[in-house]
């Protein structure tokens, strides 16, 4: 097993190769990589069975299983993820905003890679490929520290990024995956800036939170979400509860699963019925207050705490408020800056919730759901940030390269 400092030392040494690989054999190797994984499915699958048994005799909850489980389908969609990833344009060596200076100096932005990237993330096996694919598009290198519960399955999945890049003639150590998955090798990583240029967590708010606290590596905040959706006055009801349905319960462990539902008290007696009805279907516990406990029978009452919480079971708030005003003020008091959403049929209302909220992704009548890279068209994402800088929502490529300024001159001087 490498130490940190050994994985330290490789990812700057492959660095400078990765900083300069032109796009063609960045995007062949990605193909391969792809084609590889499905290759070796079998093998991913049994790594991740021996990870599923241990969660479940761990007693994890349904929600985080699902994060952690590998199918075969999954394996395509994360092939796919990769094969997309090939396809987008390559940021690195776009120049842009090229003036001259009255002196004759011509100053632009180059864009370039982050350089080595952190990611510690939690039971989530698709988020090593993903992070893969982005990191290495972007030509940057990266060092995954992935939790113990996905430890076979990230492990796996890594062996055959390692010997996809080795097939190519690419270092291998544009991808190293920390072995040792203790608390306190993770503060140690939280410390290499010597090494490690940016630092991304991915997982829930204990892991977020500690990260930023105890890093001295600059860290975008991928952030949890306690995502809600608004059913103003005016929405349509069979427009309403399907998209509350699927944004609650399509997948429950994901940070853009719906968890807070506030609703006009005008529409409150009208909606309820209907949707407690079909949220029954996948048994989900719903906890209101006063008047959306007597909107509909079998509502139990919410606690303070519960307007603040990202639930990933099958759990749902409901708020009752005024009007639109209220809403934004309940919604930006308890969100995580994660994704809202409002239902309805005025137009002055929707743009009102949209300039308002303040949030990374911002909808209207539609799920929460969507907001992800592979939807968004960025391809696989490296996670949703949640922080204003420098990064904000879905993070693809763009998102992980900085820029440095190129000047061209004939002999000034200052």
């Amino acid at each position: 097993m490498k130490t940190l400092e050994e994985i330290g030392k490789l990812a700057k040494a492959a660095e400078p190769a990765l900083r300069v690989l032109n796009t063609g054999k960045k995007d062949q190797a990605l193909l391969k990589v792809a084609e590889e994984l499905l290759a070796k499915t079998a093998d991913i699958l049994e790594a991740n069975e021996t990870d599923v048994i241990r969660a479940r005799e761990n007693g994890m909850k349904p929600g985080l299983i699902d994060r952690l489980m590998l199918d075969e389908s999954r394996i395509e969609g994360m092939a796919e993820g990769i094969r997309q990833v090939a396809a987008l344009p390559d940021p690195v060596g776009e120049v842009k905003a090229m003036k001259q200076r009255p002196n004759g100096l011509l100053i632009g932005q180059k864009k370039v890679p982050l350089g080595v990237i952190g990611i510690i993330y939690e039971a989530r096996p698709n988020v090593t490929a993903d992070a893969f694919a982005l990191c290495f598009k972007a030509g940057n290198v990266v060092i995954l520290r992935g939790g113990s519960d996905a430890f076979h399955s990230n492990q796996a999945i890594v062996d055959v990024i390692r010997g996809a890049l080795g097939m190519e003639g690419i270092p291998e150590d544009a991808i190293q995956l920390i072995q040792d998955t203790s608390r306190e090798t993770a503060q140690r990583f939280m410390q290499m800036d010597q090494y490690v240029n940016v630092l991304i967590p991915r997982g829930g708010a204990g892991l977020i939170r500690s990260v930023v606290e105890n890093s001295r590596i600059p860290v975008i905040e991928t952030g949890t979400g306690n995502c809600h959706i608004y059913v103003d006055e005016s929405a349509d009801i069979d427009m309403a509860v399907p998209i509350i349905f699927n944004a609650k319960t399509q997948r429950i462990g994901v940070c853009n699963a719906c968890e807070s539902l506030v609703v006009h008290e005008k529409i409150l007696d009208r909606l309820m019925p209907a949707l407690k009805q079909k949220l029954d279907e996948k048994q989900v516990e719903i906890r209101g207050d006063e008047k959306a406990m007597a909107a509909a029978e079998g509502i139990i009452p919410a606690s303070e705490e519960d307007w603040g919480t990202e639930y990933l079971d099958y759990i749902l708030s409901v708020k009752t408020v005024s009007g639109v005003d209220e809403a934004i003020a309940h919604i930006n008091r308890y969100n995580t800056g994660h994704s809202e959403a409002i239902i309805t049929s005025d137009y002055a209302n929707a743009q009102k919730f949209l300039n308002e909220i303040d949030a990374a992704a911002v909808y209207v009548n539609a799920s929460t759901r969507f907001t992800d890279g592979f939807e968004f068209g960025f391809g696989a994402e490296i996670g949703i940030s949640t922080q204003k800088l420098h990064a904000r929502g879905p993070m693809g490529l763009e998102a992980l390269t900085s820029y440095k300024y190129i000047i061209y001159g004939n002999g000034q001087i200052r």
